[in-house]
């Protein structure tokens, strides 16, 4: 385990049980030096458990990448300790680990069958037992007809399908995915999905980041969000989505010349939108179900044209979380890390949205 000198600001180091595959204890990261030093990563700590599928979600420039990479021992963490796979990070891991980085690199003259068998022998298979499982696996995931192609002619996503196998192709135990679904369309990114769930129902335990929120729902038994350089949230889906707002859709025709919401509707909600005339988007509040807005409206005899309650989606509740994190470090609470970046040949294009590329 890598030790390094402690942060009086790190929260209580986490411990990590025999059952854990990753380890990441108050781990902090900058960049730069002097009053020119940035923040990338401050004072996180987590664990992933053998056999989790672990979503690891936030806006771009979250200090994702970076955490990954600390991981993996491929960069350096100023304070904090690391464990992967009951050891310090590093190369004698490799063969147990499978890693796919956001920037691709498979080889544009090799050929697919030749980028998997490499990146095998690279992880400990000999060449026959290497070439092997290259065909098998090109064959399992629909591509036996593309081995022999070079990866120039491939697809985008052919491409990336296939640097996946390349990770996966000596069968490691730990598989760390930074960014697979980006780029992929609809179709690939299905099979992509179906792939990890192949991979978990193995005993494999999974990480990976993602912008694409409907893939962390359907794919993890927990989520971890990172906002600012620092986590946010860390627990299963559902309990994420019980911090988003509940909302609730209504059309009352007898609103329908009013611009504004009445004082008794505006009173059930934290928040809400004029969608049109007579129609409403309330946000409601904590102590209000929609219920209760449904029996006021029929107690005054309005007419119910539309009554929906919203189902709570992760991208509603990360918005919300990142959203009140935000509000928390305007409000004064200074102990969030500063703004962060990542270095430039780990660009996460710091600046788009996360709603652009949710």
């Amino acid at each position: 385990m890598r030790e390094l000198k402690p942060d009086p600001a790190s929260p209580n180091m986490l411990k990590c049980e025999p059952n854990c595959a990753l380890n990441l204890s108050g781990i902090s990261k900058r960049y730069g030096a002097g009053k020119t030093a940035k923040w990338a990563v401050k004072n996180v700590s987590f664990d992933i458990r053998q056999g989790e599928i672990v979503g690891f979600l936030g806006p771009n420039g979250a200090g994702k990448t970076s955490c990954l990479r600390m991981a993996l021992g491929l960069i350096v963490p100023d304070t904090g300790t690391i464990s992967l796979l009951g050891g310090e990070p590093g190369p004698r891991h490799f063969g147990r680990i499978g890693f796919l980085p956001e920037e691709r690199g498979l080889y544009r003259k090799s050929t697919a069958r030749a980028s998997i068998a490499h990146m095998a022998r690279l992880n400990g298979l000999s060449a026959k037992l290497a070439n092997r499982r290259a065909d098998e696996l090109l064959q399992a995931h629909g591509l036996g007809d593309i081995g022999r192609k070079k990866v120039k002619a491939l697809s985008k996503g052919m491409a990336q399908k296939v640097q996946l196998i390349a990770a996966i192709a000596h069968d490691p135990e730990f598989l760390i995915l930074d960014e697979p679904f980006s780029g992929l369309d609809p179709v690939n990114q299905n099979q992509l999905e179906q792939i990890i769930r192949d991979i978990a129902a193995r005993g494999r335990t999974i990480i990976f980041s993602t912008h694409v929120m409907e893939h962390a729902e359907r794919l993890c038994d927990r989520i971890i969000l990172m906002s600012g350089g620092q986590k946010i949230f860390d627990g299963s889906v559902s309990a994420a989505l019980q911090t988003a707002p509940r909302r609730l859709i209504l059309e009352l025709p007898e609103l329908s010349t009013r611009m504004s919401a009445p004082d008794w509707l505006a009173a059930f909600a934290q928040n809400y939108e004029r969608l049109e005339a007579g129609r409403y988007n309330l946000d409601l509040r904590d102590d209000i179900s929609s219920q209760d807005v449904l029996d006021t409206v029929l107690s005054k005899g309005l007419t119910l044209r539309h009554f929906e309650p919203q189902r709570a989606t992760l991208h509603d509740a990360f918005v919300h979380l990142i959203a009140q994190r935000k509000g928390d470090d305007k409000s004064g609470d200074k102990s969030g890390a500063q703004a962060n970046i990542e270095p430039s040949e780990l660009d996460e294009k710091i600046g788009k949205s996360f709603e652009e590329k949710s």
